[in-house]
């Protein structure tokens, strides 16, 4: 099992409003821009911008990363090996996979396992034609 990348999240009421700055800060375009139930969310350089009223934010505000990982059912196993607990169980985005966990200590995170093609993009760097 390999971390391909990690995301800090931002929470933010706007993301047209927040994306400028970002956009300047990082020296770059957002890498990912989609909605997602009733929230929007922008990956860029390393944080994902997570927008949307606070009562939709709050549903997903329990983890402290975005971890996106080769293989989603590697991380369940060495999760539970170590003491952890799956708190979300495993769903589908526009991204690909991914579940929420807790780790032993309490810590919560989303894992991911992007498609190919996003692995490809944005880990790779690989153009597309």
């Amino acid at each position: 099992m390999t971390i391909r990348k990690t995301y800090a999240r931002l929470w933010v009421d706007d993301l047209d409003a927040a994306l400028p700055l970002l956009r300047t800060l990082v020296g770059a375009e957002p890498d990912l821009r989609f909605g997602f139930d009733a929230i929007e969310l922008a990956a860029i350089g390393d944080f994902l911008v997570i927008a949307g009223p606070a009562e939709q934010r709050a549903q997903y505000a329990h983890a402290s990363a975005t971890v996106i990982v080769d293989d989603l059912d590697a991380v369940v196993a060495e999760l539970v090996a170590s003491g952890g607990e799956v708190t979300t169980p495993e769903a589908t985005s526009p991204t690909g996979r991914y579940l929420y966990a807790r780790h032993p200590g309490g810590a919560e995170i989303e894992y991911v396992e992007w498609v190919p093609e996003l692995v490809d993009r944005i880990v790779n760097r690989v153009e597309v034609a």
